[in-house]
């Protein structure tokens, strides 16, 4: 099972907002809170947003080597559709809205989005 994810941001109050509806609405509680970062908690699992001070750049690019996406169960069909539509005014784009709602094939509902600094969460209907 895993423990944690932490992610390294530019930004830590935009950050934390784009998140924070995300995990809101995909049932996961604020965890942890200190001045340079945030993290939600759902089960045993938590992720981390950090504005750390020993960041090396400036953004994160989910097409060099490293982290791509984190997907995450997100509910019925008719949840990932809301979560698709409410998104854009939260910070989060959609990916590959020509192919909505199955990029990832004809039996796989899901909606890809990428937030302001670059990361992409696929949220996966049940």
């Amino acid at each position: 099972m895993l423990h944690h994810v932490e992610l390294w941001v530019p930004d830590l109050p935009r950050a934390a907002g784009e998140w924070g509806w995300l995990f809101d609405r995909l049932g996961w509680t604020p965890y942890q809170h200190w001045e340079r970062g945030r993290s939600w908690r759902h089960g045993e699992t938590y992720v981390v947003v950090e504005q750390s001070p020993a960041m090396s750049g400036e953004c994160h690019d989910r097409m060099r080597p490293g982290l791509n996406h984190l997907a995450f169960h997100a509910g019925s069909r008719d949840h990932v559709d809301a979560l698709a539509r409410a998104a854009p005014t939260h910070g989060w784009q959609p990916l590959f809205a020509d192919r909505y709602p199955h990029a990832g094939g004809p039996d796989h509902h899901a909606a890809y989005l990428a937030n302001s600094d670059g990361f992409e969460v696929e949220l996966v209907a049940a």
